[in-house]
C-alpha cells in the first residue's frame, strides 16, 4: 500500500511494500530511491511508488527491534 502523493525525503524511515523491508532513505538514483536497512548494511533500490512512510510508532518499533536483537547477540 503506497501513500498517494507521498514523496520520500532523505532520512525518512519507510517500508518498501514491494519486498516488505524497512529502511532509511539514503539517496535517489534516477527513478529509484536508495534505502539502507535500519540495522545498517547494504543499500537496495526501490521504486518510489512502492514506498510507505512509517508512523512514528512503527519507526520506533523498527529501531527497538534492532536494539533488542543486538542485545541478544543476534545479527540482522
Amino acid at each position: 500500500m503506497t501513500m498517494p502523493g507521498y514523496e520520500p525525503k532523505l532520512g525518512d524511515t519507510v517500508e518498501d511494500t514491494g519486498c516488505k523491508r524497512v529502511g532509511k532513505v539514503m539517496g535517489f538514483e534516477g527513478p529509484y530511491v536508495q534505502l539502507r536497512p535500519i540495522a545498517g548494511g547494504i543499500e537496495w533500490d526501490a521504486c518510489a511508488e512502492k514506498l510507505r512512510p512509517l508512523t512514528v510508532v512503527e519507526a520506533l518499533g523498527a529501531g527497538m527491534a534492532v536494539v533488542n536483537a543486538r542485545s541478544r547477540g543476534e545479527r540482522l
